[in-house]
């Protein structure tokens, strides 16, 4: 029986058409998830928790390429920020009471997150994205997935450095 949640429901409620995919329920990184389904690491979008760097921003979910790296300094530039900071993991699973390796922007529809997708996204139809929780996978149109969270397009990825971990 396929996986049931708040995320896969509110896509039946919106007639959002969309695979779900179950993997392993530990932390994968968007490469290793790419490679267990077999498709291109490019399709596969992690989601970056990002913090302004002034205290009483509100924080940011960056949607890059699992095969990339989320570029701060682009990412303030987009923002008009002065910089940008990661928060730490645990930080990060309490600003969105979901477990690092789970993190998903629909999940935090109208939770106060200004969400931004890498514009290579534009470049396909259908992008994968955390279902939500560790173990669960979805790839769905890109389209749809602005249309429910509200996300921007900007230029906020680059190549991973050597050594530099994947992780979601």
């Amino acid at each position: 029986m396929p996986v049931v949640n708040n995320i896969t429901r509110l896509l039946d409620s919106r007639r959002v058409r969309y695979t779900a995919f179950e993997l392993p329920a530990e932390k994968l990184g968007a490469q290793e998830t790419a490679r267990r389904l077999g498709v291109d690491p490019d399709r596969v979008f992690k989601t970056i928790v990002v913090l302004r760097a002034t205290p009483g921003g509100k924080p940011i979910l960056a949607i890059i390429p699992g095969n990339c790296s989320l570029d701060l300094k682009a990412l303030a530039d987009f923002l008009k920020e002065k910089k940008m900071r990661l928060p730490t993991q645990r930080e990060a699973e309490t600003l969105t009471g979901l477990q690092a390796g789970g993190i998903s922007p629909l999940a935090l529809i109208n939770k106060g997150f200004q969400i931004l997708l890498d514009q290579s996204a534009q470049a396909f139809p259908e992008i994968h994205i955390s279902g939500g929780q560790r173990g669960l996978n979805i790839r769905l149109p890109v389209k749809d997935l602005i249309k429910l969270t509200g996300a921007r397009f900007a230029n906020i990825s680059g190549p991973l450095e050597s050594g530099e971990s994947e992780e979601d």
